[in-house]
């Protein structure tokens, strides 16, 4: 007790009361004498009448303690305050091993996730895949050389040797990470700082870049591996990933490159030459760089002799190794545009392996060939500085059969059909017109075709031509743009984008855009094609793809539903894409089978592009600069239509049809009104009674009704008057 403490057993050390003390003093203890000398101390006993009330003192004076206590626990530094020292050594340990425990356990979660041990079983780098067309001819090869991992307990002791002399010699020895091999590095400058086990980890799980956190992620990575795979585990792992040069990764593929021969049957002095090659790989490639290597292989030999693994005399008898390269018959490229764009998608159903694949393409070679032919003579300009084009050409259920990205892969491997994204123009007509003809409309019903302005939005026809009202196919076929706006308008922008949205386009669309109606959300010429297939086919959306495939069962058949649209939506939107060609914007697309297609065209001749179908083949092209700069006026229907006309002649094997002539409308203000030329037909050619007609070879020309023949044959150009009928007399 506090007053215990401080009064009595100070009394009992000899400090007693005077006689002449204070009244003061015995009344606050409340007694007139002090306890008894022969009275313990340490006893407890019963308060008796006339002695101290220690415990009511107690609380009293608590609140005084109390604050003297904090008064000094001020006055202390943090580490000096009792609630650290009451704390027990066993208390402290405790805590220390959960915290240890809990890093631990983030520790392995996160090796787990960034560096599971089943990624050094695969090839760092994708094993090659060479393409072939689908009549089996090679078009591709890409990716690296990676053969079957080798096995240490297959191997000869001098190959393992070799690897081990020069690029880890406690390899056996160390847990991961080797101090002494760090330190010697660094005061020599012998021989690599890093593990066999470090240089696995650095190449299968981390990237190349240089700094502290990555080296410290590539020791605790070490560690790992060393924890849970055997010494020999990790060398192979090693030698069958590691990279040789000349693109050749692991030491089978190297071997069989250099030597042309399995690893498991290699000379000291190769096994040597192919160790001295991993320090820097492209600088010691033997096939190149011969001597270079040749001294690199000598420091090995030396490496191994220091070691132990060879005497004196074997190192200076092994001659020098003689490279044996068998080359390869074909010279195929390593990319190409369509081979840039089927990689990605083979490589996605592909196991992970050392295995090369040789896959079928759904490419068709000669059609590959017709399109850079006529892309290559196509009137684009210079190769530098010129407009670039970009064609894509597949069947309609996807099958890609032909592509062109650029001009120049070599100068430029930049696939503008399926990475350039680029504004449709009028192609994107065909999704409004569509969602009319789905809404109830008629191609035969009109809408005005004078200007219009929304807010700030004014669009405007091409040659600033308009009339006060035109049928929806003549506007489809005239490609009039206030009539497809005011269509947007009619038929609502949600319900255009729903539309568009099921054929395929996956573009950003907004809503209420009435410029959306003209093509102004971009998109991959690769997308509106295969949109476009969707239509041919009347079966939607159309994935492209470069791989064939079989038919789908009746589960991806339920779950996997296409969209069509009625019979009659779907003759009545070709009968509009055929007027296109025929007697609109298109005619120079037009073949003498039955083709259907739109043009587009941006603002300020920025794209240029015709998209359509013919057969059993859908093609999409673009023309224009990768700055995005305008084109000297080519339209849709010029450079584009021409480019997809002598690709169709060339792909359906079909001849070459007559331009269709045009007839002026009446009103010479009003637009130009194409019409097609029918066999035997009369066309008037003006206001006083002259009229033409066509049959076979034959033209004739009448003028007041008095025919006259035009013929053409192999004598030359006939004109005479044509036989006139017998007049019949009235019964």
């Amino acid at each position: 007790m506090v007053l215990f403490d401080r009064f009595w057993k100070s009394s009992r050390a000899g400090a007693s009361e005077p006689d002449g003390a204070p009244a003061e003093y015995f009344a606050l203890y409340e007694s007139a004498r002090p306890l008894d000398e022969d009275d313990d101390d340490d006893a407890p006993r019963p308060r008796v009448s006339g002695t101290p009330d220690f415990a009511a003192w107690d609380a009293k004076l608590a609140g005084i303690d109390e604050a003297l206590d904090v008064a000094e626990k001020r006055r202390l530094r943090w580490w000096q305050r009792d609630y650290w020292r009451v704390r027990s050594r066993w208390w402290w340990a405790g805590r220390a091993a959960m915290a240890f425990a809990a890093i631990f356990a983030l520790l392995v979660s996160w090796l787990l996730i960034t560096a599971p041990l089943s990624k050094s079983l695969e090839p760092i780098a994708p094993p090659q895949v060479t393409l072939l067309a689908s009549d089996g001819t090679p078009i591709a090869r890409q990716g690296a050389v990676v053969e079957a991992p080798v096995k240490v307990a297959d191997l000869p002791p001098h190959v393992v040797q070799a690897f081990l002399a020069i690029e880890d010699r406690r390899f056996y020895s160390h847990w991961g990470i080797d101090p002494r091999g760090i330190a010697r590095a660094a005061w020599t400058g012998y021989g690599g700082g890093s593990t066999i086990t470090q240089q696995l980890a650095k190449f299968t799980f981390l990237t190349p870049e240089q700094s502290l956190s990555r080296k410290a992620r590539e020791a605790l990575i070490a560690i790992w591996l060393e924890s849970w795979l055997t010494k020999d585990e990790i060398l192979e792992r090693y030698l069958s990933n590691a990279y040789f040069g000349d693109n050749q990764y692991g030491l089978r593929a190297a071997s069989l490159h250099y030597f042309y021969r399995q690893p498991e049957k290699l000379r000291p002095e190769q096994a040597a030459m192919l160790a001295g090659l991993l320090q820097a790989p492209s600088r010691y490639a033997p096939t190149k760089h011969y001597d270079k290597a040749k001294k690199r292989m000598e420091l090995v030999i030396g490496s191994m002799v220091d070691e132990g693994y060879l005497t004196a005399a074997e190192a200076a008898a092994l001659p020098d190794p003689r490279i044996d390269v068998r080359t390869r018959d074909d010279n195929l490229p390593t990319g190409t545009y369509f081979a840039d764009w089927a990689l990605p998608l083979a490589r996605e159903g592909m196991e992970a392996g050392y295995s090369k694949a040789v896959l079928t393409t759904t490419l068709d070679s000669r059609l590959q060939a017709l399109a850079s032919r006529i892309v290559a003579r196509a009137p684009l300009g210079p190769n530098k500085g010129g407009a670039q084009v970009a064609l894509v050409a597949m069947r309609r259920n996807g099958e890609v059969v032909a592509m062109v990205g650029g001009r120049d892969y070599s100068a430029s491997p930049f696939n503008r059909a399926t990475q350039a994204r680029r504004q449709p123009g009028s192609t994107f007509k065909t999704f409004v017109y569509l969602t009319a003809l789905e809404a109830g409309w008629e191609p035969d019903d009109t809408i005005p075709n004078t200007p219009i302005t929304q807010g700030s939005y004014r669009p405007k026809n091409a040659r600033e031509q308009y009339s006060d009202q035109i049928t929806l196919e003549d506007a489809f076929a005239q490609s009039s743009n206030v009539a497809a706006v005011r269509l947007l308008q009619a038929v609502g922008s949600d319900k255009v984008i729903r539309t568009a949205r099921r054929l395929g386009i996956t573009a950003p669309m907004t809503e209420g855009d009435p410029s959306l109606a003209l093509g102004t959300s971009s998109m991959t010429l690769m997308e509106l094609t295969a949109a476009y297939a969707g239509i041919a086919a009347n079966e939607y959306p159309v994935e492209p793809h470069a791989f064939a495939r079989g038919e789908p069962g009746w589960w991806e058949w339920l779950t996997t539903r296409k969209g069509s649209m009625s019979s009659s939506t779907h003759d009545d939107l070709e009968g509009m894409l055929r007027a296109a060609i025929n007697r609109g914007t298109g005619r120079n697309a037009v073949l003498p089978i039955a083709n259907f297609g739109k043009t587009g065209t941006t603002q300020d001749y920025r794209d240029a592009l015709f998209v359509g179908y013919a057969g059993d083949l859908v093609v999409g092209v673009w023309v224009g600069n990768d700055d995005n700069t305008p084109l000297n006026g080519v339209t849709g229907g010029s450079t584009p239509a021409r480019i997809w006309r002598d690709f169709m002649r060339g792909a359906l094997k079909v001849e070459a049809a007559p331009a269709p002539k045009v007839e002026t409308s009446p009103d010479p203000q009003g637009p130009v009104q194409p019409l097609d030329v029918l066999e035997g037909e009369q066309i008037p050619l003006g206001q006083d009674g002259a009229s033409i007609s066509i049959d076979g070879a034959g033209v004739t020309i009448r003028q007041d009704g008095a025919p006259v023949e035009v013929r053409v044959d192999g004598q030359g150009v006939a004109v005479q008057p044509s036989a006139s009928p017998t007049p019949v007399d009235p019964p």
